[in-house]
């Protein structure tokens, strides 16, 4: 394909994965009341006598400043709900546009990366749901016990809305590293070498990533990253034992020459060649008329 047909197969997978996080969008519109009480639940908050719940040292005050913050708040949990909720299909758009490019068995791993891309985005998505709760507690733990905090609600939802796509996103880069080994970019000792650049990276990464700024939340984030790099480290080494045990070369770069093999073969006993019949004295003029 040239360019230009390129680009016009990016737009049209960007707009359908756009529409169709759109209408999602739209639908969770009805239900953002329900949304933003599910996403308000991990916070810690205050009963109506001020105090906070049993087992709970720290609490908060949720509250909305302005006119126009209710919309803005729905506007932004149902366009989180419709991002989270389109995953399948904004990765099946992605899948479909790489899939041009790729061999009919690597079509086959890429097509592994639609199944388990979904799983692994919604697991960082529900582990950033699940380590809010502590999360909150620790940071409203620096206001002091003799402060009462009130929290704004836009202020909150933004907080939980970057944490789970960043933790939804961070989960994908594992599934991304099987994928440049599957098709041959990258090897799995590669991987292996450079894995202290990739730990430090993964923590740089969860550190910044991270809207909050407690460790707590970083951690959180990036231990799990770490794991599964290792798993997808694991992974890439058995299937380059795999397509060495099939093809030796497999392995090689462009620029490096594969071994030639210079094993002399064992000569074959000669066969009795039987000579031919004399050409007789006629035969040599009717040679000579003819040249």
């Amino acid at each position: 394909m040239a360019l230009a047909d390129h680009l016009r197969e990016l737009r049209n997978r960007l707009v359908k994965s756009v529409l169709a996080i759109i209408v999602i969008t739209i639908v969770a519109a009805f239900y953002q009341r329900d949304l933003v009480h599910f996403l308000t639940q991990p916070l810690p908050k205050c009963l109506p006598d001020g105090h906070p719940p049993a087992g709970v040292k720290h609490c908060a005050e949720i509250s909305t400043i302005g006119l126009t913050t209710p919309f803005t708040i729905a506007l932004k949990v149902s366009l989180t709900a419709g991002v989270v909720g389109a995953t399948p299909i904004w990765l099946y758009q992605l899948w479909k546009f790489v899939a041009p490019g790729l061999h009919r068995h690597e079509k086959r791993y890429s097509l592994s990366f639609l199944v388990l891309g979904t799983p692994l985005f919604l697991a960082g998505v529900v582990l950033a749901y699940l380590v809010m709760p502590a999360t909150s507690e620790m940071l409203l733990s620096f206001s002091g016990d003799d402060i009462k905090a009130i929290v704004p609600v836009e202020t909150y939802l933004d907080l939980i809305t970057r944490m789970v796509l960043v933790f939804g996103l961070g989960f994908e880069l594992p599934l991304f590293l099987v994928m440049l080994n599957l098709i041959g970019i990258l090897s799995g000792k590669r991987l292996m070498g450079w894995w202290r650049g990739f730990v430090m990276g993964i923590t740089v990464f969860a550190a910044f990533a991270t809207p909050s700024t407690d460790p707590l939340s970083m951690l959180a984030l990036a231990a799990p990253i770490w794991v599964l790099y290792f798993l997808a480290a694991g992974i890439a080494l058995l299937n380059d034992k795999r397509k060495a045990a099939r093809n030796p070369d497999a392995q090689l770069d462009d620029e490096q020459a594969s071994e030639v093999d210079l094993t002399v073969d064992a000569i074959e006993d000669s066969e009795a060649v039987q000579a031919p019949a004399p050409v007789t004295a006629a035969r040599r003029d009717q040679i000579d008329d003819i040249t």
